[in-house]
């Protein structure tokens, strides 16, 4: 049953925008639903709770209480006619199954789903979701990168490549980047520098970095890493 914050006119017209359905409003929904608003995204949020559903209210573009396995309730939000869905749910992975299944029989183009584990991956990936996420694990590979080396971010780009966040080695400081031979010499390629607090540019052959500049260095894991590692 839906909650008294459900308008079904109202999420008819919040499919027609630019908009996202997020289902399952615990800390990774919330988040993602709350930075989606903040982007300009209508979002639709839904969740079984009605204390977070309430929580929400005001936060979201419309925020509903409802069982998300059943077809009928999904319908009467109007779901089956947004393009971009994504299934949040993380402690119930047989709701986040049974939810996926639903969307996938609605024709949803565009499909995200948080799997908790390598299993429930498996079987949303079986399922047919060409978009499966594992926060946590993403995170922790993440911070293990961060953890153990010089970057100052790091973001995975497929199982082999990387976008590092890090300073120049001394090395390079002061030369034009096309005389350091960094891409025959290391295999990475820097894509762009930030200075004193300035917007980042874009780099190329004629660029010289200076001390204390920050820069986006791209391309596989091992040479990214250890590139950031030089000083």
């Amino acid at each position: 049953m839906a909650s008294r914050l459900f308008s079904s006119s109202r999420t008819a017209r919040i499919a027609e925008a630019d908009s996202v359905a997020v289902i399952g409003l615990g800390r990774f929904g919330q988040s993602l639903a709350l930075e989606l608003m903040a982007s300009g995204t209508e979002v639709l949020g839904i969740d079984a709770s009605e204390e977070i559903v309430q929580g929400l209210n005001g936060e979201l573009t419309q925020v509903v209480r409802a069982d998300s396995t059943k077809p009928e309730a999904l319908r009467q939000l109007a779901v089956h006619e947004f393009d971009r869905v994504v299934v949040a749910i993380g402690s119930d992975i047989q709701a986040s199954i049974l939810t996926t299944s639903v969307l996938l029989q609605f024709g949803i183009p565009q499909i995200w789903a948080k799997a908790t584990n390598d299993a429930h991956g498996q079987i949303l990936s079986q399922l047919g979701v060409d978009h499966v996420i594992y926060p946590e694990k993403d995170m922790g590979r993440r911070v293990a990168h961060l953890v153990r080396g010089a970057a100052l971010d790091y973001i995975e780009v497929g199982d082999d490549y990387a976008i590092v966040k890090t300073s120049p080695a001394a090395s390079i400081v002061g030369r034009r980047l096309g005389e350091t031979r960094i891409r025959q010499q290391h295999g990475v390629t820097v894509m762009a520098v930030r200075r004193d607090g300035s917007p980042w540019c874009n780099a190329d052959a004629d660029t010289v970095l200076r001390e204390g500049d920050t820069i986006l260095v791209a391309g596989p894991i091992r040479a990214a890493e250890e590139f950031a590692q030089l000083r």
